[in-house]
């Protein structure tokens, strides 16, 4: 009779039996029996599945913060970076920044004509011929003084640029176009490089033609004019037109750029979706 072992494993448990070996020889009965070695290996528990509620909640919280497939244009490694809401903040802040370059050269214009205006006022003042002093005549203390000659055109202009100057001073041109001048040099260098990654983060790649090459001009034509402050602050001539130039050459590529840049917003509206 084969013994058995009392077990604790569950039900699903497998009997192994061990071999029996016993001598046969001369038909003999065997002179030791060995008993049967019985080894039991427990069943692998299956796992518990998670209850339905719960992994229902997790479902729809990965589902709502998980952007929409139709937004990324590349495959999704940005998220929202790819989407048409940050591709569209570019030409919105690009087009601010065109509408504040106008504005810093028209204070800069002004505080030119606060400096310049003072040449004009000495020019006139040369052209002002002395009164020739008369030999007093005889009895004259007596006589009313003579009536008081009316102004000249030269005397009266002269007048005109002083007054003109004194609002000029009032208006505080200088500091307002140096902090104008300051905010569009960091805002625009930001926004250039922005522009430039946001094509990468939408496309995986950048496009080399007009619009790319005339935001790089545009970039360093506005850290070139930023350049020559210092030398202008010392009074020097050249450095200010060389200024003045500059910006002008910025202002018309930023023209001429326009056109692009309004061509690659409506690409963005074609290959991408909200957000």
């Amino acid at each position: 009779m084969v013994p058995t072992m009392a077990t604790a494993a569950p039900l699903t448990a497998r009997l192994l039996p061990a071999p029996i070996s016993c001598s046969a020889t001369g038909g003999a009965p065997p002179s030791k029996r060995q008993p049967q070695q019985v080894r039991l290996l427990p069943a692998p528990a299956a796992a518990s599945p998670p209850p339905p509620l719960r992994l229902a909640a997790a479902t729809a919280v990965m589902l709502a913060l998980a952007p929409p497939p139709d937004a990324l244009a590349v495959g999704g490694e940005f998220g929202i970076l790819e989407g048409r809401s940050v591709a569209l903040l570019h030409p919105l802040v690009m087009g601010g920044l065109f509408a504040y370059t106008l504005w810093a050269g028209y204070l800069g214009w002004q505080w030119r004509r606060v400096r310049t205006i003072q040449d004009d006022i000495n020019e006139l003042k040369k052209q002002l011929n002395k009164p020739a002093a008369t030999p007093a005549a005889v009895g004259a203390a007596s006589s009313p003084p003579p009536p008081a000659a009316p102004k000249s055109p030269v005397e009266t202009k002269i007048e005109e640029l002083t007054e003109e100057r004194k609002k000029l001073v009032k208006g505080s041109f200088r500091d307002r176009h140096f902090n104008a001048g300051s905010i569009l040099l960091g805002l625009g260098v930001l926004e250039s490089v922005g522009g430039a990654l946001n094509t990468w983060f939408r496309t995986g790649k950048l496009f080399p033609g007009p619009h790319l090459f005339a935001g790089a001009a545009i970039t360093v034509l506005w850290a070139a004019a930023a350049a020559l402050v210092p030398a202008m602050q010392k009074g020097n001539d050249t450095a200010r037109s060389l200024h003045i130039a500059l910006n002008t050459l910025n202002v018309l590529l930023f023209i001429w750029q326009i056109p692009t840049g309004l061509e690659i917003v409506g690409k963005v509206f074609e290959f991408t979706t909200w957000p």
